[in-house]
């Protein structure tokens, strides 16, 4: 998917015209559709704004990675991160748990 196509699916998902995500990173809805079609590229400060606005990274806004993490999912991760490594290892050992439990539900309910 290009940047613009990023954009565009993300604001539609949000239920957001171009002109409100306009208004909400400091640019108008007309240069937002040029953004959609890939006409021009914004600058990396307006890039971010935009990425913040629809709730993403700009990592994903910007085709660098696939995987979909919101602000609120980053944000969480960023605090992991911050733990000291015993409680890091802690957090992943439940999630580790919890993910394969999930994939144990599922093939069993095949």
């Amino acid at each position: 998917m290009t940047f613009g196509e990023h954009i565009t699916t993300l604001r539609k998902r949000k239920n957001l015209s171009q002109s409100e995500l306009g208004k909400t990173v400091g640019t108008s809805g007309d240069i937002i559709g040029k953004y959609e079609r890939d006409e021009v590229k914004p600058s990396v400060e307006v890039a971010a704004k935009i990425a913040d606005a629809l709730e993403v990274s700009l990592d994903y806004l910007v085709g660098k990675t696939t995987v979909e993490i919101d602000s609120k999912a980053l944000n969480r991760l960023q605090d992991i991160q911050k733990l000291n490594e015993q409680d890091k290892a802690t957090v992943f050992e439940m999630v580790d748990a919890f993910l394969r439990d999930r994939k144990a539900k599922k093939a069993y309910a095949s």
